[in-house]
């Protein structure tokens, strides 16, 4: 399968794939209001993809867009996120308090030096287990080795750890998140 990088008219069948395979993330049932859950998971995805991989970040995918992955590179603008501050508050909806205290949580793990952040990472459920997610993630790692930068990803799927592992990222941190929150995983990937 052919790995190219993402142009914005890759968008909608991107947020599909991410959608359909992220719908039973930990972290996205724990940090969107159920009330239309399904809505804003994919608003999210939207405005994530549209708003800050694709400007400002890398978005491989496979021809078919069936696997996606969104690389956002150390020198990201500081104020990449502004714009799009409200819209995600509203699409937490009753869960943005939650969500607001997970990001205070998680960001205590966050690298100090500049890396190089898998941001975004999925397969869609029909194309699982095909070697798809390597391969869309692996020209981020390149880059990444390129450059001599480290590598960053989290996850709240303990069934993600060999896999990220497989591709040279080491757990630097776990930690419980609180109100019955997920186990949250930070793994670091040092430059080549």
């Amino acid at each position: 399968m052919k790995v190219r990088e993402a142009t914005i008219s890759d968008v909608d069948a991107a947020v599909t794939t991410l959608t359909r395979a992220l719908a039973d993330y930990p972290m996205s049932r724990a940090c969107f209001d159920p009330d239309g859950y399904l809505d804003r998971l994919t608003e999210y995805h939207r405005l994530f993809v549209s708003g800050i991989g694709l400007p400002h970040g890398r978005v491989w995918v496979t021809d078919d867009v069936s696997a996606v992955a969104v690389w956002l590179p150390p020198d990201l603008p500081a104020d990449a996120f502004a714009p799009h501050a409200a819209a995600f508050q509203e699409l937490a909806g009753s869960q943005g308090p939650l969500t607001a205290e997970y990001g205070q949580a998680i960001a205590l793990f966050h690298p100090r030096d500049p890396v190089w952040l898998l941001a975004l990472a999925a397969v869609d459920p029909d194309h699982q287990r095909q070697g798809l997610g390597r391969a869309v993630i692996s020209p981020g790692l390149a880059t990444a080795d390129a450059a001599h930068s480290p590598a960053f990803v989290e996850t709240q799927d303990p069934a993600n750890l060999s896999f990220y592992e497989s591709l040279g990222f080491t757990v630097i941190a776990e930690l419980e998140l609180p109100h019955n929150g997920p186990m949250h995983y930070a793994l670091y990937r040092p430059p080549a």
